[in-house]
């Protein structure tokens, strides 16, 4: 890997939502626009890339990743590994730090589809991450050294929060529980507006009374020292209305489901990984 990746210039391969929000959190964190470089062949994206950040943009990924010392590879996973034998070459050559940001594609696949050799981290952030409040989950192959770690961390923390995993079998759990979890919290908001108007409340005021309190509950739950099972506790009230709902949603197997259900995005996780190999 190349020495002093901090000061040289980063390549991202994909300038799709993912890629804006975090060339977006480079640009306000005080890094050079001039040194960030995007591959993106679809003009319009290209296009509002440069015009709203300053970055250089190419159509061709071989043109983008030369001399930068680090690569994000944010394009799609059904077409990643086309991707990454076709830099194969400039990779082996180059030797940069590479940040993958697809989902269910392992650091040793990267690795191998590109030459072999390089220092590679995977990570898995989240939607969120488009307004900087993202979860990243990150894993480090042995080639990646301490300075490596630490530039891919800057890079995720652009976007919101982030974890080191140790043991990469495990990122396909991140995947199920944050990578996929904005939505099951978007179904639980759009069962909560449902069943506001099914008991006569107007539309407007059922997504406003939804969705006010889940941000308030997220926020409650990121903002105070106490875990999520003490603050049910502390807002249940003994024989009162919220017991009613927490016994109703216990006695329909609510843990049970949602256990299943972040199995079943871990299982796939895994099985999208063996697809694209």
């Amino acid at each position: 890997m190349n020495d002093d990746i901090t000061h040289q210039s980063i390549a991202f391969i994909g300038g799709g939502n993912m890629a804006r929000s975090l060339i977006g959190g480079l640009v306000a964190q005080g890094r050079n626009p001039a040194g960030i470089r995007v591959a993106e062949p679809v003009p319009p994206l290209g296009d509002a890339l440069r015009e709203d950040f300053g970055v250089a943009v190419f159509e061709q990924a071989a043109q983008a990743v030369i001399g930068a010392g680090t690569w994000v590879l944010a394009t799609k996973p059904q077409v990643l590994r086309a991707v990454c034998e076709g830099l194969a070459e400039q990779a082996q050559g180059e030797r940069p730090l590479v940040v993958s940001i697809a989902a269910g594609i392992t650091a040793t696949q990267i690795e191998r589809w590109l030459g072999g050799d390089l220092a590679v981290v995977r990570t898995m952030p989240n939607t969120p991450a488009l307004l900087g409040a993202g979860m990243t989950g990150l894993y480090a192959s042995e080639q990646v050294d301490a300075a490596g770690r630490g530039f891919a961390q800057d890079l995720l923390s652009a976007a919101g929060k982030t974890v080191w995993i140790d043991d990469e079998a495990q990122m396909d759990a991140v995947t199920a529980v944050s990578g996929s979890g904005p939505a099951y919290i978007f179904l639980l908001a759009e069962a909560m507006i449902e069943a506001g108007i099914a008991e006569g409340l107007p539309p407007d005021a059922a997504r406003t009374l939804a969705l006010q309190t889940v941000l308030g509950a997220a926020r409650m739950l990121t903002e105070s020292d106490v875990d999520a099972a003490e603050l049910r506790r502390r807002v249940t009230s003994p024989n009162g209305t919220t017991q009613a709902a927490v016994e109703a949603f216990e006695a329909g197997g609510l843990r049970a489901l949602v256990g299943s259900a972040i199995h079943a995005a871990r299982v796939r996780g895994q099985e999208l990984s063996a697809a694209n190999d």
